[in-house]
């Protein structure tokens, strides 16, 4: 296959355990060619998408090397890849119109740029209802402050950050409780997502990957640090590999068929305790990490040579 990865700049990413490299060196091992861009190297030109893009090699050393750009049809992947990190900014979003002109003139792109606009990765869980903690969702003071009235321990969350950036749990004798509502909706300005504290978050949030509607038998618990709300690696969460529970593989089957109908090849589901609380479409990760630690179990799991597998009945 010829793939194309749009990515954050190469420099930034944090090599020994990103994602998106994974399924690369998993491509590269299988013979595939790879290519990489960033969002803005997407132009549109009367009618005609194209993309400026550099040929990607890695090393046997792990570094790796990039030929100079060049401008080419999206149309000549086998498939491309979406795998800009957020915030879902607008220019995230006028690259999704891009991607689906491309799509449109013929290009493969995984995510669907659609569904990636239409599933909010805090909001999609609204349709799935029966799996769901109680949560709302609003700008507006008066309804947070009943709602932890009415709930006592709750967490505030934008609807368009990552790695748990922005997230908060109040209770009814923070202090704190009006200047952080005032920060995260600007004065009752923007929208946040309010969900009742879960205390199973003590055991981790759990990352489950679903690939082409099929969720991996394994999840990766990304439990707090000491003092810590947050699961997030990037809070400085702990990750632990853990086999799906039969809550999870509930969870996980019912919503990886919708995901498959909608064009969500790879998503990464969040799951605290019993409830799903996020549906990660953009730019999932925790693939070395399960790779890592389920290696020498039965069965191991590499989830970045399971995508490319997948990538390749696709394609074929």
């Amino acid at each position: 296959m010829k793939l194309l990865f749009i990515l954050d700049p190469l420099d930034a990413l944090v090599t020994y355990k990103d994602t998106s490299l994974a399924m690369m060196r998993a491509a590269q091992a299988r013979g595939h060619d790879l290519w990489v861009c960033e969002q803005h190297d997407w132009q549109l030109q009367h009618e005609v998408v194209t993309v400026d893009a550099q040929t990607f090699a890695f090393h046997v050393d792990g570094s790796w090397k990039t030929s100079d750009k060049s401008t080419v049809s999206p149309a000549n992947f086998d498939a491309v890849l979406m795998r800009k990190d957020p915030p879902f900014d607008n220019e995230y979003l006028y690259t999704t119109y891009l991607l689906e002109l491309a799509q449109q003139q013929g290009a493969r792109i995984i995510n669907d740029p659609a569904a990636i606009r239409g599933w909010n990765e805090k909001l999609s869980v609204a349709r799935f209802p029966q799996f769901t903690p109680p949560f709302i969702v609003t700008s507006l003071q008066d309804k947070i402050l009943a709602f932890l009235a009415e709930h006592g321990d709750i967490i505030v969350k934008p609807l368009d950050g990552m790695g748990g950036s922005g997230i908060f749990r109040l209770r009814k004798d923070d202090p704190n409780i009006y200047a952080i509502l005032e920060t995260l909706t600007k004065f009752q300005t923007q929208t946040i997502m309010v969900q009742r504290y879960i205390p199973d978050i003590v055991k981790g949030d759990k990352r489950i990957l679903v690939i082409n509607g099929e969720p991996l038998p394994y999840a990766l618990a990304r439990i707090p640090k000491t003092g810590e709300t947050r699961g997030n690696l990037a809070a400085g969460g702990k990750g632990v590999a853990q086999p799906l529970s039969a809550r999870d593989k509930e969870i996980a089957d019912t919503v990886g068929k919708v995901l498959k109908q909608h064009g969500l090849f790879l998503v990464g589901l969040d799951v605290i305790g019993d409830y799903l609380t996020e549906v990660n479409v953009t730019s999932p990760t925790g693939m070395v990490e399960i790779a890592t630690q389920s290696k020498d179990w039965t069965p191991a799991c590499d989830p970045a040579i399971m995508m490319i597998e997948a990538l390749e009945q696709l394609v074929a």
